[in-house]
Formats: C-alpha cells, sequence, structure tokens
C-alpha cells in the first residue's frame, strides 16, 4: 500500500493549552536586529515545532501582533513564550550568569563547525541569530561562550534566519 498524507486530525498536535503546559526542551532562540516580520513568524513556528523553552526578541526585530508575524508563524505565537529585550548584550550575561551557555551562530575566526559541535549535557543554550545583513554583532561573538558555523558548499556566504533556526533546532536537539 503506498504512503498517503495524513490529515491534521491525525497528526496528534498538541493544543496550544497543551503546549504551554508541556516540558519543553532546554534552549532559546535569540533573534537580534531582524528585519523581516516574515523571517521572525518562520522562527516562532520553527520554535514551537522543535519545543523551544524561549524565543527573545531583541533590538529592532519585530514583535507580535503584527500581520506579517502572524502570516508567518500561523499560531506559533500564542504557543511560544517569548520576550522582547533591548540590549542583547545584556541578554547573554544575564543568561550565563543564569547558567546558560551561549552559542551565536555566524561565520568567525575560530569558530565551530556544527558537524563538530557536542552540547554539554544538562546545560541549557542559548543560541543568538544577528542581522539578515550584518549577523551577529561583534560585541555578542565577543561575550558567547562559542561560535557555532553551518558548513555552506555552495557560492552564497549565508543562509536565511529562518532555515538557520530550524538547522540550529534540529541539530541540537538530536545530539541532545
Amino acid at each position: 500500500m503506498p504512503p498517503r498524507k495524513l490529515s491534521l486530525d491525525e497528526l496528534n498536535r498538541l493544543s496550544v493549552s497543551d503546549f504551554k503546559e508541556a516540558e519543553k526542551f532546554a534552549y532559546c532562540l535569540i533573534l537580534d536586529d531582524i528585519r523581516s516580520l516574515n523571517n521572525v513568524g518562520s522562527v516562532f513556528r520553527t520554535a514551537d515545532a522543535f519545543r523551544a523553552e524561549k524565543l527573545y526578541l531583541c533590538g529592532i526585530t519585530g514583535q507580535p501582533p503584527h500581520r506579517d508575524i502572524t502570516k508567518t508563524a500561523l499560531g506559533a505565537t500564542e504557543s511560544v513564550a517569548w520576550e522582547h529585550v533591548t540590549d542583547v548584550t545584556a541578554l547573554v550575561k544575564q543568561l550565563q550568569a543564569d547558567g546558560w551557555l551561549v552559542a551565536a551562530v555566524e561565520q568567525a575566526d575560530g569558530s565551530t563547525s556544527l558537524a563538530d559541535f557536542s552540547p554539554e549535557p544538562n546545560k541549557p543554550y542559548a543560541f543568538v541569530l544577528g542581522n539578515e545583513v550584518t549577523g551577529v554583532c561583534d560585541e555578542v561573538i565577543q561575550a558567547a561562550d562559542l561560535v557555532l558555523e553551518i558548513p555552506q558548499f555552495g557560492t552564497k556566504h549565508s543562509l536565511n534566519i529562518a532555515v538557520t533556526a530550524g538547522i540550529i533546532c534540529w541539530d541540537f536537539l538530536q545530539k541532545k
């Protein structure tokens, strides 16, 4: 019998209230100065799909409610815990003080290839994703515990922020 697509009812997804009560995986995403509201909405959806603990929207990153975020988030703004923080560097330092390991996702000297990344057991991680043009700011790179780089093999030197979030989340959960 050939495979068939499952109906929405067959997927047995959590309700928003069940999602809010469910245990989350020990990581969060930090979006710093993300210009595209569609990218923000897509990352909300990714954070929901991979049950992130929280999403931090920093600097100029747009916040719900906004129709462009809502359009791509498909309801994830209601399920995913989020907070707007003006100063990303202060947030990084606060998370570190609270025991989180902070990883900037960027191409930088001394970066660790995602292929070689092994998360420390029983440690929560915060992954910083930067502006679509300028990337993660130097101050955050300097403050981070590590810099992760996604290997790329084509002519382009960057990935869309929403794609990057999906890769990072999936990789982290597979390794944990």
